[in-house]
């Protein structure tokens, strides 16, 4: 297995704050004991036909390995993943020449000679190895049943609540029905077939891959497929899989002959599938994918379905049952999910925004496990290609980042566990880098890596030369403090945070034309500019790299505070900060993207990465900086609504902090709309899964971070209850939010007012409300100076923004609210209500 380093302080986190205070609802007395009848979910997916595309399949998974179910009578595919099948072996992708020439092309960028550069960078400094490498499928598990292509009464359903697909069909008087499921308790995908009559279930099962010289052997009960990952890209692939199938039946017979499972006559049936691989950690593969694979597959055998169903729905509900949300009855429940898509907007369908908050939960919890190995990547876990778009890897400038937004605030903290080791494997990856490539200390990470933790820049200079992708994934460790305000697991991660404000400490240099403080080369992820003909991306001073250093040494700045250290190097850094570049309003009121004011009107590029201070950071807000709050709204009206499926789930999150709830949710509904076989129209797939297109997880994370969002906001100093609720939703109840300070936060509404609020707190300290209705409760009063909570600091920015002459700024004008405090005691909870106000009496 994988030796991870998890420091003893961030698993104390994860049993004391992230267990303790999730409140997890019992489980139903049908999943205690007797039968496995599950109770009917409260949020579902569901179809009255098979899957005829991947998109349309059910995605199931456990964290290490994925499962995708078409659900087809006669065959059925379930295609599987392991979360370490990569292509490749461990490696460095560095360019050693890219050291001497990376002053010149900065000489050509400061000469604005951009094209120049980024072409110099092209052939000098980009890598000449690899640009890293394709996470890739295992394969497919395939049942077929003979006589069943003639079927009626058809229903598929993927389960929210139980993490478990069901097939139901009829064939000739006789209900046939499949679960699925991927054992979190177990290991091992599990497949249990049953028969409204005894001894129909009849079946072939095999397993097949698309890789390369796989080898398919059968011993007694058992199938094997083993294979070797793919050569990429002159790397050869050096990741050994193992695949190991058989069965357990009740009535019947079975044989295992040629590669072939064969079950004739039984009542019940049920399918293990076990995969493991060799590889242990990004430097070492030298595990035993045969015993691990094995190893799962006798434990999982050894007791009934149903006690194995029981402990897989406990586990995967001690992560999903610490938050429910409901925006009312769901009117259209009687409607498959693909047809709710399509009639969404038309038919107000407030259910469904409910369900897709509540999958993209699900997704995570099935694609992040705290004991996977690998963090969720550009599809999850789910991924049916030897070379998948983008190669599925984790690309650093907004996509990895942006899969771990709802991790926090929905409740699912221990969720980023596999993020965190992440950072670490590549802080230790990207020292080399740093040292071979810029001649700096600290460590660097460019705009992606894979499983090997490569750390050069990749592909091609317009978007792979940008070193800034180590500061924003550190920005992940100082909000995990801010929420848990663990000072133990800030003390463990301190030196990454320390390494990384190191490398742009030393790399920074001062732009000759403005005298600013900039990171150069780098670029906007991934969008042109107008600053030389022929275009290009390549410059200086992105307004993104500004937000990100000030944000990164703020928090080295403030841990060094926390932990009594290094105050030589705060002393430094705040020094620096006063150097770097302000935030700038351009000429039409934007804010601006780049260092000058380039910024065109009618750009509709997806990525809106200088609105980064807007969301996920907290540097702009309608109260400290309102003419930089402008600026950011007029940046995101012009970019327009309509993009690819993640930029509107990021957009969601922005219109959110913009306070405008109707624009948010009218970004929901474009984004839930139904994409088939459209190759440039972002939306939603008919399984829910993102459509950039093609597929990519981070849009369905995005939306769940900016329903969150919409519901509650901590990043300004406060708790702002309801700040961006849409007209449509009059009505609704959420529980479980986690707010910064360790707060939990449930509500309920009607009539889009507040209700009630319960305030759970693990912290204690002060919680400071904000509230557009009135509330009254016991220990609540008028807030007063700032709040004295440290974990709802605000650092204020090093410089008031330049604001162009021609710019005309718009005011600012927050709605009334009201801004409480409640000084709260550790464990305790406090339930607010709805202040009753009276009018004064005639006299």
């Amino acid at each position: 297995m994988n030796k991870k380093r998890i420091p003893i302080s961030l698993l104390a986190m994860v049993f004391a704050f992230g267990i303790q205070a999730q409140h997890p609802a019992e489980l139903p007395n049908d999943l205690q004991s007797g039968p496995v009848e599950l109770p009917v979910p409260s949020y579902k997916l569901w179809y009255n036909q098979p899957a005829h595309t991947w998109t349309e399949a059910l995605p199931l998974g456990n964290g290490r390995l994925g499962a995708m179910v078409y659900g087809t009578p006669g065959i059925e595919q379930i295609q599987l993943n392991e979360e370490t099948i990569w292509a490749g072996r461990p490696n460095n992708n560095v360019n050693p020449s890219a050291r001497e020439y990376l002053p010149k092309v900065r000489e050509l960028v400061f000469a604005g000679k951009y094209y120049e550069a980024q072409t110099l960078a092209d052939e000098k400094v980009m890598p000449n190895t690899n640009s890293g490498m394709p996470y890739q499928t295992f394969g497919d598990l395939r049942i077929s049943f003979p006589g069943h292509n003639w079927y009626t009464n058809y229903y598929r359903e993927l389960s929210l609540d139980s993490a478990r697909a069901i097939v139901r069909y009829t064939v000739d008087n006789v209900v046939y029905q499949r679960e699925v499921i991927t054992s979190f308790a177990d290991q091992v995908v599990m497949v249990r077939l049953t028969a409204s009559k005894p001894g129909h279930i009849t079946f072939n099962a095999q397993l097949t891959s698309p890789h390369d010289g796989t080898v398919v052997s059968t011993q007694g009960n058992r199938i094997s497929l083993s294979g070797i990952t793919s050569s990429h890209e002159g790397l050869k692939g050096k990741v050994e899989f193992q695949g190991e199938l058989t069965a357990t039946y009740d009535g019947g017979e079975m044989t295992c002959e040629d590669g072939v499972l064969s079950v004739k006559g039984a009542t019940e049936a049920i399918l293990y599938v076990a995969i493991a691989t060799n590889f242990n950690n990004y430097l070492d593969i030298s595990g035993d994918a045969n015993q691990r694979a094995n190893e799962y597959l006798n434990n999982a055998t050894t007791r009934p379905f149903k006690q194995a169903l029981r402990e897989h729905v406990r586990d995967y509900q001690r992560f999903y049952k610490r938050m429910t949300f409901s925006l009312g009855p769901d009117r259209y429940a009687s409607l498959p999910t693909d047809q709710r898509l399509v009639g969404f907007k038309k038919n107000n369908d407030l259910g469904l925004i409910a369900t897709y908050f509540e999958f993209g939960r699900y997704l995570l919890i099935c694609s992040s496990h705290p004991d996977s190995q690998e963090p969720a990547n550009l599809q999850g876990i789910w991924n049916d290609k030897l070379l998948p778009p983008w190669d599925s890897k984790y690309t650093c400038n907004i996509n990895l980042e942006m899969n771990y937004w709802p991790a926090e605030v929905t409740h699912l903290t221990d969720l980023n566990l596999p993020l965190f080791h992440l950072i670490e494997d590549v802080s230790e990856s990207g020292r080399n880098t740093a040292r071979e490539m810029y001649g700096a200390d600290g460590w660097v990470l460019h705009h992606n890596t894979d499983i090997w933790r490569i750390t050069g820049p990749v592909d091609h200079a317009t978007s792979g030369l940008w070193p800034s992708g180590g500061a924003w994934l550190c920005r992940h460790l100082w909000e995990h403090y801010l929420y848990t305000g663990d000072k133990e697991f800030l003390a463990s991660y301190y030196p990454i945070l320390k390494g990384a404000a190191t490398f742009f400490d030393e790399t920074m240099v001062k732009d000759p034309n403005r005298g600013w403080l900039v990171v150069c080369p780098s670029n906007s992820p991934e969008n042109v500019h107008v600053g030389s003909t022929p275009k290009a991306t390549t410059a200086a001073g992105c307004t993104l790299d500004n937000e990100l250093v000030f944000d990164l040494w703020h928090a080295v700045i403030s841990a060094s505070q926390i932990l009594n250290t290094d105050k030589e190097l705060a002393t430094r850094l705040t020094k620096r900060l006063q150097e770097m570049a302000p935030m700038q309003i351009g000429r039409w009121g934007q804010l601006q993207e780049w260092m000058y004011d380039w910024d065109d009107p009618l750009d509709l590029h997806r990525h809106v990465s200088h609105l980064y201070a807007l969301f996920p950071s907290n540097q702009i807000s309608p109260y400290r900086t309102p003419k930089l709050f402008d600026a950011a709204r007029t940046s995101l009206i012009h970019r327009g609504d309509a993009s690819t499926g993640w930029s509107m789930g990021w957009k969601v999150c922005l219109w959110a902090r913009l306070l405008d709830g109707d624009r948010a949710g009218k970004l929901i509904g474009d984004q839930l709309s139904l994409v088939r076989n459209e190759k440039k129209r972002g939306g939603t797939y008919p399984n829910l899964f993102d459509a950039h297109p093609p597929f990519q997880i981070d849009g369905n994370f995005g939306c769940t971070a900016g329903i969150a969002e919409m519901l509650m906001q901590s990043y300004d100093g406060f708790i702002y209850i309801l700040p961006a609720l849409p007209a449509q939703w009059k009505e609704g109840s959420v529980q479980g939010l986690m707010a910064r300070g360790g707060f939990e936060i449930g509500m309920d509404w009607k009539e889009g007012k507040i209700t009630r609020v319960i305030v759970r707190s693990s912290l204690g300290g002060n919680c400071r409300l904000r509230s557009v209705t009135p509330l009254e409760g016991e220990h609540l009063k008028a807030a007063s100076g700032k709040n004295p909570n440290p974990l709802y600091d605000v650092p204020p920015l090093t410089k008031e923004p330049l604001v162009s002459p021609r710019a005309k700024l718009n005011p600012v004008t927050p709605v009334n609210t009201y801004l409480y405090d409640l000084e709260t005691e550790p464990g305790k909870t406090y339930v607010l209500i709805k202040k009753i106000e009276t009018l004064p009496t005639s006299i």
